[in-house]
């Protein structure tokens, strides 16, 4: 898998106040080593499902190798009239020398034990720790959410789960994030095409109600899709009235099945 999401959006990914200290730290002389401890808050108090599930550390990875403020960035911190010129030629050639500490993505672990530790100059640590918290939390959160999901329908020999959130997922970042924090977590599949060949995902997916609408028959619709997909024929029968989809779907199962093939699968949505 790479790294979750989108690519590292660059140092500017940051709130305004850690590089004001990082200001106040350079112009005071005050850069000693820091360890940075990262943890995730429980989803409710006293949550019988008390445990979380690590993920982004991948991305986190690669942000810290890539980690370096450009021309645009610095032009950008000088407009705003905050910075003296000293710190910004000192961010000019800043880069990530310091360690990681860090659970492997998919432990199990539970609230307030680290799940990352960042040792490093102090101003670099701080510099990063929006980026660290937004990027562990957002991919923790999802994990631990989809890990429950997993659990509920019976584990990883249960039924299998597929990843159907892209159209509801707040930007394609987001999207990128459920898909690989869900397959992590043991989901069967996603949706998502891009994260089928970012993360290597097995992908899912058949039909819309506006396929069935757009033919104006259910049957036509059903036996279209039969002919284009005839290996993997799975219909969407709710799009009208789901006793009656029933019907014509076993319908066009018979006619599979008298020419050698067959209905894999109906789906209510």
């Amino acid at each position: 898998m790479s790294a979750m999401g989108d690519i590292f959006p660059g140092p500017l990914f940051t709130d305004l106040y850690e590089l004001t200290m990082a200001a106040a730290f350079h112009e005071e002389g005050h850069n000693p080593p820091a360890t940075f401890s990262l943890f995730v808050r429980p989803p409710r108090q006293g949550d019988p499902w008390g445990y979380l599930v690590a993920a982004g550390l991948e991305a986190v990875l690669d942000a810290l190798e890539g980690f370096g403020f450009d021309d645009g960035d610095i032009a950008y911190l000088k407009a705003t009239g905050l910075f003296e010129t000293s710190f910004l030629d000192m961010l000019a050639g800043l880069r990530f020398s310091g360690s990681v500490d860090a659970m492997p993505e998919g432990t199990v672990c539970f609230p307030n034990e680290p799940l990352l530790e960042v040792t490093a100059p102090l101003i670099e640590a701080q510099l990063l720790e929006t980026y660290l918290i937004n990027t562990m939390g957002l991919a923790t959160l999802l994990t631990t959410k989809a890990s429950r999901c997993v659990e509920a329908a019976g584990g990883r020999v249960g039924r299998p789960l597929i990843d159907f959130s892209l159209r509801r997922t707040q930007g394609s970042a987001a999207g990128m994030a459920a898909s690989r924090a869900a397959y992590l977590a043991g989901f069967a599949a996603t949706s998502n095409v891009l994260a089928g060949k970012r993360y290597g995902i097995p992908l899912a997916g058949t039909m819309a109600h506006s396929f069935v609408q757009a033919f104006g028959d259910e049957a036509a619709a059903f036996e279209a899709y039969a002919r284009t997909f005839p290996q993997r024929t799975i219909l969407l029968i709710d799009t009208y009235d789901a006793l009656s989809g029933a019907r014509g779907a076993l319908d066009l199962a018979r006619k599979l099945r008298d020419g050698g093939r067959r209905l894999v699968g109906v789906r209510l949505d």
